[in-house]
């Protein structure tokens, strides 16, 4: 059995009358440069994520440039992130022009560890970034009241997020919606997913709104004049008219993921994996949305290719955690600064995660580990 780790032509397979029909409106318009569809899908993400404002730009990492941007980071300012995510939420601050900063994960969530914040805080500390990896949204109720505390501004990157939920002081708010902007991602594999490269950035305050406006054309607000020097970051009315026809089936597909990820809980419990093979874990805190099922493995690199072998395509979220790359260097970190995300870089693997995967595709899976394990 084949069983890849993604599988976007069975969605489109649903969607392509209603994907066309948009697709085919924007090509009668002409108009593919933001415009109505664009200003349409900021209005349903804002309501979706429940937040007053969404401005669409060009990708995930540009929503969190022109965000950083956008709250002030200025050269030489410090930003505290995980040294466990993808390279654009580090990227984005070097290129802001500040200073990536790491804190550690918490190894059972793979998030930020709240409890490591304020040692890694300084004068020149001014934004945090907690990343919510994997669909489950970082534990922001002491994120929240350290910053506040510190003045320190917060972006959260809710690339991989869109749809999970945090309960807050007893309310549940979406990713995203928390701090004082959000960083959405479109790309393909993502939940919600556009047609190539497309972000959003949401918030509650207007200033950060209109500056996010103003970051992604070029620093102007009517042509050829420029109040700053900004990007050219718009989101594209074709990539709008598709994420609009897809986000009437984002609960859905987020439920789905979620019966998928209790279905590999409940195959590998009863194959009695538990030693080898450690599922994700989810806090009360939180409703995940499962962008990836991630687990943690003994001989994850052997693994990985058996797996590859029987037909059944993994993922490695991340070989290697951001304080070690060549490029990240000149901060100085070294091995065995951030033990958690070293431990997780060796041992990570996403299985295969996407609403249409079926159960039988599931017990296959489970049923190929088992044979690694437990021959």
């Amino acid at each position: 059995m084949k069983v890849p780790s993604v599988d976007l032509r069975a969605q489109y397979a649903r969607l392509r009358g209603e994907m066309q029909e948009a697709i085919h409106e924007v090509l009668e318009s002409q108009g593919f440069i933001l415009g109505p569809k664009v200003e349409a899908l900021e209005t349903e993400i804002a309501s979706y994520c429940h937040t007053a404002y969404a401005v669409g730009v060009a990708s995930g990492t540009d929503a969190l440039l022109l965000g950083l941007r956008a709250v002030g980071i200025e050269r030489g300012d410090e930003v505290i992130t995980s040294p466990f995510t993808f390279f654009a939420t580090a990227g984005a601050i070097y290129n802001a022009g500040g200073v990536p900063v790491f804190v550690d994960i918490d190894p059972v969530t793979f998030n930020l560890d709240p409890g490591q914040i304020e040692a890694r805080m300084t004068p020149r500390t001014k934004a945090l970034i907690p990343v919510h990896l994997f669909g489950q949204p970082a534990d922001m109720e002491p994120i929240l009241e350290i910053t506040g505390r510190r003045g320190v501004k917060v972006l959260e990157d809710a690339a991989q997020s869109i749809g999970a939920e945090y309960c807050l002081q007893g309310s549940w708010h979406k990713a995203g919606s928390m701090a004082d902007l959000g960083c959405i991602s479109f790309f393909p594999s993502k939940n919600l997913g556009g047609l190539g490269d497309g972000g959003m950035v949401v918030t509650n305050d207007k200033h950060l709104r209109d500056q996010v406006m103003l970051l992604r054309m070029h620093g102007g607000r009517t042509k050829y004049v420029h109040e700053i020097v900004g990007y050219n970051s718009r989101l594209d009315a074709l990539q709008a008219a598709a994420l609009s026809v897809k986000l009437k089936y984002l609960d859905e597909w987020c439920n789905a993921r979620r019966l998928r990820a209790g279905i590999y809980d409940s195959l590998m419990a009863q194959a009695g994996l538990g030693g080898n093979v450690r599922g994700p874990v989810i806090q009360s805190y939180a409703k995940s949305v499962f962008n990836q099922y991630v687990v943690r493995v003994e001989r994850r690199d052997e693994l990985q290719k058996f797996l590859q072998g029987r037909g059944v395509s993994t993922a490695v979220y991340y070989p290697i955690p951001l304080h070690l790359q060549a490029c990240f260097k000149y901060l100085g970190y070294k091995e065995g600064d951030f033990p958690a995300s070293e431990a997780a870089c060796h041992e990570v693997l996403a299985l295969p995660m996407y609403p249409e995967l079926t159960p039988a595709m599931q017990e296959y899976v489970v049923a190929q580990l088992s044979e690694f394990y437990i021959p």
